[in-house]
């Protein structure tokens, strides 16, 4: 039995903190949102979860301090904006034999830092003492399966491999099977790209495209990641695992997915705006585009696909043009 605290009481955070505590682990939920604590622990129900009953022994606090003192792991599940300025509060309750987890999903614009090396930065910043250890858990997991205790699959991904097993071992159920990793960075990117190739994905089915098409993006969208990969030092045969392509797979064709929605909105015209908030939550692969392009520019890798979601989404360029300017680049081979 561990103490774990879980910080965001989203769709994901929620889902997690379900399964945790089936587990039968002690788990604390606080969110900034003090009115959404207060949802939460009165309905026992999420309003995106409709038909999950959190468990009366998951408790929630207002109170940073409580879900992060005297915890075995601390796991970060709010969206990737706000990673930095939850840790920033976080931290000082931390102890370094506290596993830091985090399962947000995007690269920060203005460092290119990945969600963890955020988290490792504000560690630093801190002047906090210790060899702090931080897992990244990702892969093909949408909140509304596992609140189902639908059978799902994940990665615990580490520097630290002892560390990425005792994650492994807090989560793992019989609804949940969790692999490890040692390519954390590797892990992250994907996270952060899967979600641009999802908006491509749906783009192309809004502005009337077929199964053909999107078989195409997720593939050719995956030779992308998988190239700035490589070229960014990490595993190749990360990207063809669950928290690659499988990722990938699930976010750029489920109903669950808001990158698949919104792009699916902004392929039939709507703008990324009223996109946003037709979807009513975070889509985070539209927060990734800044980031996404300057590491391209970074380490000078061809990925069309995803600028071609940048010049739509951002520059406002005409989907259906833009898909017909992909169609018609020069000829190529496919190695």
């Amino acid at each position: 039995m561990c103490n774990i605290g879980v910080l965001g009481a989203g769709t994901w955070g929620i889902a997690l903190a379900k399964l945790l505590c089936d587990n039968n682990h002690n788990v604390t939920v606080w969110s900034a949102i003090e009115r959404e604590i207060e949802n939460l622990s009165h309905t026992r129900t999420h309003p995106n979860l409709k038909e999950m009953i959190i468990p009366n022994a998951v408790n929630f606090t207002k109170n940073i301090s409580e879900a992060c003192t005297d915890m075995d792991i601390v796991i970060f599940a709010v969206p990737s904006l706000y990673v930095r300025n939850t840790a920033e509060k976080a931290v000082p309750f931390i102890d370094p034999k506290t596993i830091i987890v985090t399962v947000a999903k995007g690269i920060e614009a203005h460092t290119l830092f990945t969600m963890s090396e955020v988290i490792e930065d504000v560690i630093n910043s801190n002047g906090k003492i210790g060899n702090y250890s931080i897992v990244a858990l990702s892969g093909p997991t949408h909140a509304e399966e596992v609140a189902l205790s639908l059978p799902t699959t994940i990665v615990a991904a580490s520097d630290n491999l002892q560390s990425a097993k005792y994650v492994q071992d807090a989560v793992m159920n019989d609804i949940m099977r969790v692999y490890t990793n040692s390519d954390i960075k590797g892990v992250e990117l994907s996270g952060a790209f899967k979600n641009i190739i999802a908006l491509a994905s749906g783009i192309s089915t809004g502005i009337g495209n077929g199964d053909n098409a999107k078989a195409a993006i997720i593939t050719r969208g995956m030779a992308e990641i998988t190239r700035l990969g490589i070229a960014a030092g990490c595993r190749e045969d990360t990207f063809y695992g669950l928290a690659g392509i499988g990722d990938l797979i699930v976010t750029a064709t489920s109903q669950h997915s808001r990158n698949n929605q919104a792009g699916k909105l902004i392929g039939e015209g709507y703008s990324t705006d009223d996109a946003t908030k037709m979807v009513g939550m975070v889509v985070e692969g539209i927060n990734a585009l800044p980031a996404a392009m300057k590491l391209i520019k970074r380490y000078g890798v061809e990925m069309p696909i995803t600028e071609a979601v940048n010049s739509i989404v951002i520059n406002k360029s005409n989907p259906a043009t833009t898909m017909n300017e992909l169609m018609n680049r020069d000829k190529k081979s496919e190695r």
